[in-house]
């Protein structure tokens, strides 16, 4: 039986204002780019800069329907001022599990009273459409999760680490403040929960694309990968360009009120993922089995899982395009193609 789903907007990009809060971001700048290329009016990008690069979001700056906003959400006045005369918001701003594990107070407030202004403003300039970026890790990584991670699966923390629980915490509060903006002011918004997110212009604050990247660079320095298991851990990653035109398509979709995976076509075990890398590098160092020390934020903890992105074709016509083998070549390739990545680790 096919599932039914609320009517909202849906957003003619040629007539619409469309404000990307986080755009100088890995997802923001490709979210930018497809924006552009699908025919918006304009495209605001929002950033406050305490992570985002101006780097990746140069190629944009003397394009002249692209507008830039140093803004910040912890400060609603400046967030309803860059709103006025929007459409569309794509919501990307927030700390990741790494920063809750160094400054969970900041990432708490951020991801939690930063939405909530961005909600606030939006409400009250009458945005027609937000798109919330929220992330599987609204599942939780816990013991004993496996099969499908369809989007009505509840939470679950045991054997967690604190930071990947109040990460997803937060997300699973940021889609119920958006919930709550529906309900009560008539705000439309989709929920798309996005997979480990990597590719061109990949940044070093995420645990497992922080993966790829070190794996590489241990490779270059002529050192052995390290895996953190035995190389069977299931992981779910899914690459910027599709990511990117999933928030367009959600703008464009006149779903609304609902909350949608998006995932890459296939998972990948670290031990795969390992040899990605090795076999793009032509290397044939072998890796060394080295358990994460206590209380490591670690790359996510895998199992017998997958994440479906079905609802996606049905809800917002989408479904994704880039394969890992694809993906972590394209990516490698970029990396190669700077001195540094676009964003410095933290």
């Amino acid at each position: 039986m096919t599932e039914t789903f609320a009517k909202g907007q849906a957003l003619d990009l040629s007539q619409s204002v469309i404000l990307i809060a986080g755009a100088a971001s890995l997802v923001g700048s490709h979210t930018a780019d497809q924006l552009l290329a699908a025919g918006a009016k304009e495209v605001i990008l929002l950033d406050n800069f305490s992570f985002g690069s101006a780097e990746a979001i140069k190629h944009l700056e003397n394009n002249d329907r692209v507008r830039m906003v140093k803004a910040d959400l912890m400060r609603l006045p400046e967030v309803i001022e860059a709103t006025r005369g929007v459409d569309g918001v794509v919501q990307l701003a927030a700390y990741m599990t790494l920063g809750f594990s160094q400054t969970p107070w900041n990432a708490v407030d951020v991801n939690l009273r930063g939405v909530q202004n961005m909600l606030e403003a939006c409400a009250i300039n009458g945005v027609k459409k937000v798109i919330f970026a929220s992330s599987n890790a609204v599942y939780g990584y816990g013991e004993g999760i496996k099969g499908a991670l369809h989007e009505d699966l509840s939470f679950h923390s045991k054997g967690a680490p604190p930071a990947a629980i109040l990460y997803g915490a937060s997300k699973i509060m940021g889609e119920q403040l958006c919930r709550t903006y529906y309900q009560q002011r008539g705000l439309d918004y989709l929920v798309l929960r996005y997979s480990t997110v990597y590719g061109e212009r990949q940044h070093y604050r995420a645990a497992n694309a922080l993966y790829i990247m070190d794996t590489y660079d241990q490779i270059k320095a002529g050192k052995a990968p390290v895996m953190p298991g035995d190389g069977t851990e299931t992981k779910h990653f899914v690459y910027v360009t599709d990511v990117a035109r999933a928030n367009v398509k959600a703008l464009q979709s006149a779903t609304t009120d609902t909350a949608m995976n998006v995932s890459g076509p296939a998972p990948v075990t670290t031990g795969e993922l390992v040899q990605l890398v090795l076999d793009y590098c032509k290397s044939d160092l072998k890796p060394e089995l080295r358990p994460d020390p206590p209380g490591k934020v670690r790359l996510t903890s895998g199992g017998a899982f997958h994440i479906p992105h079905d609802k996606a074709l049905t809800a917002i016509d989408w479904q994704p395009e880039v394969t890992m083998p694809e993906g972590v070549k394209k990516l490698l390739q970029w990396r190669e193609s700077v001195d540094r990545p676009s964003v410095a680790r933290p």
